[in-house]
């Protein structure tokens, strides 16, 4: 099984599909996946496959990994487009993650102001205060709702802890249009042979209905890009992506796919 595990805690720049040249902040180990979600399409693999082993950067380490990645960048390139909080697992479950975010900010107007700050997560910390706060500072807040169906979503992300999602999706209404919604579409099956094709009205309307009622201010939908740890997996076609984007433009929101 090919995953993709990141250093800790810079990593890249590597080109983003949907951000452009991105240099990666990873608030998690180096050496295994922490998430508060086990997709099935995650690029990382299984929690249970790549249990870390070592601890989380601290707060300085994440600072002092920045500016030298940073500064080697402003006299060697390459300029980053976005600086991005992704990796292995769930940033905002850092315990200091409201604290760097403030270091990320200025750190990057000395060096880069024109680069965006973005942040990947799967929303399930946004009712913490500190976290809500900080997502508010980023340029982009890219928050996940793969689908407002619950059976989907423990079958699909498989949140490893209470989840639920009408909670969810009053969390990312309160950012009042201050966010990003980012969607999985996919098809195929698990390996267990269970459906997981979420590109039909069945999944699209519903989740469309509650997507107009955050209202983003962009939807990022996409689709498989790597390999992935249930093997049955497929990607969305085109046509279904276009599909989807042409239902969000119709309803006025702001929306792209990523093939």
């Amino acid at each position: 099984m090919s995953t993709i595990i990141y250093a800790s805690p810079i990593f890249g720049p590597i080109h983003s599909r949907r951000l452009g040249v991105s240099l990666g902040i990873n608030l998690l180990p180096g050496d295994g996946k922490v998430c508060t979600f086990d997709c099935i399409y995650c690029e990382c693999g299984y929690n249970k496959d790549h249990r870390a082993h070592s601890k989380l950067p601290s707060r300085e380490e994440v600072r002092k990994a920045l500016e030298k990645r940073l500064s080697d960048m402003r006299d060697n390139g390459p300029v980053p487009d976005v600086l991005t909080f992704a990796g292995n697992g769930e940033p905002t479950s850092h315990p200091d993650f409201a604290g760097i975010i403030e270091d990320t900010l200025k750190l990057r107007d000395m060096y880069f102001p024109q680069a965006k700050v973005s942040v990947l997560s799967n929303s399930t910390f946004i009712h913490k205060p500190d976290v809500f706060d900080a997502l508010n500072k980023v340029d982009n807040n890219i928050l996940k709702l793969d689908t407002v169906d619950i059976d989907y979503i423990r079958k699909v992300d498989r949140p490893t802890g209470a989840y639920d999602v009408e909670k969810i999706i009053e969390g990312l209404k309160a950012f009042k249009g201050k966010l990003i919604i980012q969607t999985m579409f996919m098809k195929g099956k698990t390996d267990e042979g269970e459906d997981v094709d979420n590109t039909s009205d069945k999944y699209v309307l519903p989740w469309l209905e509650v997507v107009k009622q955050i209202a983003p201010q962009k939807v990022m939908i996409y689709t498989i890009d790597r390999e992935t740890p249930d093997h049955s997996l497929k990607k969305a076609t085109h046509e279904e992506l276009d599909r989807i984007v042409g239902l969000l433009k119709d309803a006025g929101l702001d929306a792209s796919a990523s093939y």
